[in-house]
């Protein structure tokens, strides 16, 4: 049994009126990738930010090869060789892959940089993860997600990291990308560098872990578990309490739906050409694609957050012209796009705010804000769609992933939106909280809306769809309802662009 390179036992953090830690133990060994999971909410957040420094930990201890440390700051973590690669990157675009991987200790001889000595660690420590091809002196905002992680775990192994905490890594990667990483953590593994993977997609879990730790409500309801072999509905019920399938919600009879979009010949550019496609009422209709084929931005086009270049869209019969976000709310489409954080949520705004956004004038009259009629409608749709805590005046940023998500879809469905643009509605999102949002965008549909829905998990498109479009380098390739393809068919599809 190898000893344990990091021993964290009855880790206690509480918050004003929150015990976001109530006595977690956390154990990896080296050369290991050992998986955290729980839904969101259960701790792991906070738990990453004790290990990295960022939180004091109230009680508990924390052993580092053996020995008990105190991890008072960020650079203290760094020290010892603990090194955190975040959802969100910290990477500076305008900074070149060298400059990026030794940000904040530059090489330097008496004050004068040491620009080639850098270089020339850098394309060591790129070679070390099997990414020679990857030019240090190329600016990172060029490179794609995948590449940018890359820099970020060199710039990891630039400060001698010994073990690399991982949060979401796969999340905004295409599906051969993912493979990548995987490649590229087992090389961390062969030379004895352990990895905490944070994942929401279980699948992944049995591909690249050794062990696992389950978190809820802030205890560790389950320590060392095999990966490879604990079935996946046993991890559900210990992140849960409860046991849930992967079900999507009882898809209804096929029937025809009356025609509420009609896109013919769009295109944007290089990015996409030639797209047509209808969705109707109560009708989801799902995209599936790889990253970079141009489902996100056939719905922001669609949304006029991007101009297209050629083509048509009618709503309802009604032309929406070329790059006008403020007619297509008007004409009934609401966008919750894929980062939701940044593009979507005014994070340090009450819910309130943030659901009532795109309605404002409704309850304005001669310059004055009807507060209460607009807090009684706000109420009413985070209620309908399970927001938790269900309070308005909550601050949006202290809200899990999911409940961030119903607070997007409330603001459209208090707009009265008929159309739904969603991409990667249950991105970063727990397998609870995922079937709650499964459940409600069935709902919205059942009740007339259409659904437009963009989804790098074809599992996720198949299930929840009516109907599917697989996009490939800008172009549909192929239309089926849903029940007439499988996730083998797409895949075949997306990766090898022959049609079915």
């Amino acid at each position: 049994m190898t000893e344990p390179l990091l021993a964290m036992s009855g880790i206690v953090k509480e918050f004003p009126g929150v015990r976001a830690l109530d006595g977690v133990d956390l154990e990896v060994r080296p050369g290991e990738v050992h998986c955290l999971l729980g839904q969101n909410g259960a701790g792991k957040s906070t738990l990453i930010k004790v290990l990295s420094g960022a939180h004091q930990p109230d009680e508990g201890e924390i052993r580092w090869q053996g020995e008990p440390i105190t991890i008072s700051t960020p650079q203290a973590a760094m020290r010892h060789g603990i090194a955190t690669i975040y959802q969100e990157l910290d990477l500076v675009d305008g900074l070149s892959v060298a400059e990026n991987i030794y940000l904040g200790h530059e090489m330097s001889n008496a004050g004068w940089s040491r620009r080639g000595a850098q270089n020339a660690a850098a394309r060591r420590l790129l070679a070390r993860l099997g990414h020679e091809e990857i030019g240090t002196r190329t600016e990172v905002g060029s490179l794609s997600s995948a590449g940018k992680q890359i820099v970020s775990m060199a710039r990891a192994l630039s400060h001698d990291a010994r073990l690399i905490i991982m949060d979401e890594p796969s999340a905004v990667l295409a599906h051969n990308e993912v493979a990548n990483l995987f490649r590229t953590i087992r090389e961390l593994q062969s030379q004895g560098v352990a990895v905490v993977y944070i994942s929401h997609r279980l699948e992944e879990i049995r591909t690249i872990g050794d062990r696992v730790t389950v978190l809820k409500d802030g205890r560790t309801v389950a320590n060392n578990l095999p990966a490879a072999t604990t079935p996946t509905a046993e991890v559900v019920a210990l992140m849960t309490g409860r046991t849930i399938e992967y079900a999507f919600p009882t898809r209804p009879a096929p029937r025809t739906y009356p025609e509420l979009l009609k896109v013919e010949n769009l295109s944007l550019g290089k990015t996409f050409h030639d797209v047509s496609f209808t969705v109707g009422a109560g009708e989801i209709v799902g995209i599936a694609g790889l990253v970079g084929a141009g489902r996100s931005e056939v719905l922001e086009t669609l949304y006029g957050a991007r101009r297209r270049t050629g083509g048509t869209v009618t709503m309802n019969g009604r032309s929406l012209p070329a790059g006008r976000v403020d007619a297509a709310v008007r004409q009934g489409l609401g966008l919750a796009p894929e980062e939701r954080k940044s593009q979507a949520l005014l994070l340090d705004e009450q819910v309130l705010r943030n659901v009532s956004l795109a309605t404002l004038p409704r309850y304005s009259s001669l310059g004055w804000m009807n507060r209460r009629r607009e807090r009684q409608d706000v109420t009413k749709a985070v209620d309908s769609l399970h927001v938790r805590p269900g309070d308005p005046s909550r601050i949006a940023q202290t809200l899990s992933g999911g409940n961030q998500q119903k607070v997007v879809l409330a603001r459209w469905l208090l707009g009265g939106s008929k159309l739904l643009l969603l991409d990667e509605p249950t991105r970063g999102v727990d397998v609870g909280a995922r079937s709650e949002i499964y459940g409600l965008v069935r709902a919205l549909a059942d009740d007339g809306v259409g659904v437009l829905l963009v989804s790098s998990e074809v599992p996720e498109v198949l299930g929840l769809s009516d109907r599917v479009l697989v996009m490939r380098e800008g172009s549909v390739i192929h239309e089926a309802s849903a029940t007439d393809i499988d996730e083998a068919q797409v895949l075949d599809m997306i990766m090898e662009g022959s049609a079915a």
